[in-house]
């Protein structure tokens, strides 16, 4: 029959390696949240940044794609013909003053000149 002090010392010893391992296993895993941080304020800092750019303010500048401002009628400028058109599957841009139409894709720039044709009825789509 095995002694008690045997049977503690054992016991002991199990948890002790049980606390050992969880405190490798905390180590990994605090390791990854100090990582998984950092890319998360990465992209909170990339959002913000290109807020920053998207949004309309004094330092917006047009340049020589900018579209014209809409008309008092409410329609849309003109598109321009430009080389520099979105790819089709390309995401929409925030609309901001000064925005070229050439940001848009072919597809999204007929979808704008359809519903800009529509006049003052409403447009419905599927």
């Amino acid at each position: 029959m095995p002694s008690v002090v045997g049977l503690l010392d054992q016991r002991e010893l199990t948890a002790r390696h049980r606390v050992d391992a969880l405190g490798e296993e905390g180590d990994r895993i605090q390791a990854e949240l100090v990582a998984a941080e950092r890319e998360w304020h990465e992209w909170v800092i990339a959002r913000s940044r290109v807020g920053e750019v998207l949004s309309p303010g004094e330092e917006n500048v047009a340049g020589p794609d900018a579209a014209e401002e809409p008309s008092d009628r409410g329609e849309p400028p003109a598109l321009p013909g430009s080389s520099k058109a979105a790819k089709p599957k390309s995401v929409v841009p925030m609309w901001r003053a000064g925005l070229a139409w050439s940001a848009l894709s072919a597809d999204y720039q007929r979808i704008v000149r359809a519903g800009a044709g529509a006049g003052a009825g409403s447009v419905k789509a599927r």
